[in-house]
């Protein structure tokens, strides 16, 4: 089989469509609406005073939700997580505890403070994978992440927030998303990327070997655009090239912490491994023997560990 990356885009294109997310991002005058506090719960964690849930607004990009976590101390680093494939909704105490702020950003109104929007999904699914081959990258992931990255330049603009730079982390989805947000906004003083067991990674590795949930939400949409030509195919291969973060890794001189599961078979370690031979700066990655997909016990002690050494 020819390795559909002959139809990736170089690293100029690359470049100049992580500064077309960013303009969009800086251009959508995106206002943030602090909701009533969150509610106590017997489950769900520790929620402290000051954190709430928020809307983003804008009339460019639309309207999506996250969590704001100030720091109690007043002043602090700015920490953005982003969510796995199925969108969910997460806090994070400990970290606000360590002294920094951490805004959760769930792009595209998928879930709000209600629960899930389930009139967004198609067959049964967040359709954000597809949507991007369907539409040749002009929606899907170009949406996510312009919106992702909105919420981040209005986290840095909140009182308390120290203004040296972001830094990324999440699992899965989360963990590609932010590598790539890392990317976008590596002119903004990108302080760190951790990222877990990270999905949107090597595309073509897993069509190739038919392997991971990214072979199956992507050959649906490729087989139509076959169906209409070679050029289409391609282009999809190339909305594709634009969202794999082995396309970013020249971007990505920041520390950056990559896991893998030894037996994951949704984000293969091959591909995990292939992004972190191509990074040019400080970096780390741990295998975990036995570990399947999902949120892996060790991440967040890790990521602690991470953001004290380079945030």
């Amino acid at each position: 089989m020819e390795s559909p990356r002959k139809w990736y885009p170089s690293a100029t294109e690359v470049d100049g469509w992580c500064r077309a997310v960013f303009r969009r991002a800086e251009g959508a005058d995106v206002g943030g609406e602090l909701l009533d506090p969150l509610p106590w719960s017997a489950v769900g964690g520790i929620r402290h005073a000051r954190m709430r849930y928020v809307a983003f607004h804008s009339v460019a990009l639309g309207t999506w939700y996250g969590i704001w976590q100030p720091c109690p101390s007043g002043r602090g680093p700015l920490l953005v997580h982003v969510p796995g494939y199925a969108a969910e909704m997460s806090a994070h105490p400990e970290l606000t505890a360590d002294g920094y702020n951490v805004l959760h950003v769930n792009p595209l109104g998928y879930v709000t403070p209600e629960g899930p929007d389930l009139s967004k999904r198609v067959d049964d699914a967040w359709p954000v994978l597809p949507d991007t081959v369907r539409t040749l990258g002009e929606g899907g992931y170009f949406d996510w992440l312009t919106q992702a990255a909105a919420a981040t330049l209005w986290a840095l603009r909140q009182d308390g927030v120290r203004g040296d730079g972001p830094a990324f982390f999440g699992t899965s989805q989360g963990g590609g998303g932010a590598l790539l947000l890392g990317s976008i906004l590596a002119d903004e003083g990108v302080r760190a990327v951790a990222a877990d067991v990270p999905y949107l990674t090597d595309f073509a590795w897993v069509y190739e070997h038919k392997s991971g949930a990214a072979y199956a939400r992507i050959t649906g949409p490729l087989q139509a655009l076959a169906e209409d030509g070679p050029q289409r195919l391609a282009a999809g291969w190339k909305a594709l090239g634009f969202v794999d973060t082995l396309s970013h890794a020249h971007r990505l001189s920041m520390p950056v912490l990559l896991t893998a599961g030894s037996v994951d078979t949704t984000c293969p370690p091959e591909t995990i491994r292939a992004l972190f031979e191509r990074l040019p700066g400080t970096r780390a990655y741990v295998e975990l023997g036995g570990q399947s997909h999902g949120y892996t016990v060790p991440f967040m002690t890790l990521t602690r560990a991470w953001m004290r050494l380079h945030v």
